[in-house]
């Protein structure tokens, strides 16, 4: 296991994220505790310390299940990212949402399930529309500078959003967010419009959540396999079976698995990426954790970039028009180094 820089930091962390969503029986999936201390035992075997949860996950369990097994290792070997606003209760109104209000509640309540006095990244969840940005960066500044908190991240958030955070926070000296997760894959490129270049220009690390479409870029579903995803689902539509029968054909061809492929992908897009793998049992690991020695050709990287690719609409597809580029360069667009 190779490591990289997370985001404008110095933290250093593995190139696959371990996902842990799937720690904890409840809702009738998942790995049990004894199944999810291997599956940790087998990624710390391999060189991996980065850990992604959130207080949500199995209602808790997930983190607690965290925090159990750090009672019996190095806690600093790990770097653990959480998140918080998605409700845990249903006692009131505050009990959910990006207010700095349920910030600080959540995170005394995640430290207790992690068994921990520190988190090392914490990320605001999903942008809930009615918290200032101003608010957010101010209380996880706080947390940081309390000693609670390390790092700051956040997910599922507008780019306009996160762009005016980490201004904000430039301005004021607050600390800026270093990583961003969004659901990206080979099926679900549109954050490429506005998120990904927007996390670019701040050196933001993207950390994609279901980078293997729900399983669906295995090829599972095309084999007849079942899954937890539903037929009726976009990542099981006609373009997903195409882009996933490339994937497929190219891993037959490289003597690879489909999922290696896809996971490669995402990490050969020419910005910084650290997909988060998720795992219900030690062989699933092990076998994701293989994507981490491939390379693909650039010629596999335009076929399958060809097959996926995606109209960036207004101004993105404008942009690239031939004489807008003309117009904006002079005829030197090919000529001048690019950013």
């Amino acid at each position: 296991m190779n490591y990289k820089l997370l985001g404008r930091s110095g933290l250093k962390v593995s190139q696959l994220c371990l996902g842990t969503m799937g720690f904890g029986t409840e809702g009738g999936w998942g790995a049990d505790k004894e199944t999810s201390f291997e599956i940790l035992d087998a990624y710390a075997d391999a060189g991996g310390n980065f850990l992604d949860t959130a207080n949500v996950y199995k209602l808790g369990t997930g983190e607690k299940i965290i925090g159990e097994y750090l009672t019996n290792h190095d806690r600093d070997q790990f770097v653990i990212a959480t998140k918080y606003t998605l409700k845990d209760n249903n006692t009131n109104a505050n009990a959910s949402g990006n207010n700095r209000k349920n910030m600080m509640r959540s995170v005394e309540q995640s430290l207790q399930r992690l068994q921990t006095d520190f988190i090392d990244v914490l990320y605001l969840h999903i942008w809930d529309h009615i918290t200032p940005i101003d608010e957010v960066m101010r209380g996880l500044d706080d947390l940081i500078r309390q000693g609670k908190v390390n790092y700051a991240a956040i997910s599922d958030t507008p780019a306009w959003v996160v762009a005016k955070g980490n201004t904000l926070a430039e301005l004021m000296g607050w600390s800026q967010l270093i990583a961003l997760q969004v659901e990206y894959s080979l099926i679900q490129r549109t954050p490429e419009r506005e998120l990904i270049p927007m996390a670019k220009h701040f050196g933001m690390t993207v950390t994609p959540w279901a980078p293997l479409g729900g399983g669906a870029l295995t090829g599972k579903y095309l084999r007849g396999e079942s899954g937890r995803v539903k037929a009726e689902s976009n990542r099981r539509d006609a373009n997903s079976e195409r882009i996933t029968r490339q994937v497929m054909a190219i891993a037959d061809e490289i003597g690879a698995t489909p999922a290696h492929v896809a996971l490669a992908w995402t990490t050969q897009q020419g910005f910084s990426c650290i997909p988060v793998v998720g795992a219900t049992n030690v062989e699933q690991l092990k076998d994701n954790l293989k994507a981490a020695d491939l390379i693909l050709s650039s010629e596999h990287i335009t076929k399958l970039n060809d097959v996926s690719k995606i109209t960036l609409g207004f101004p993105g597809d404008f942009f690239n028009e031939d004489n807008v580029k003309v117009n904006s360069f002079g005829g030197f667009y090919d000529k001048v180094e690019k950013r």
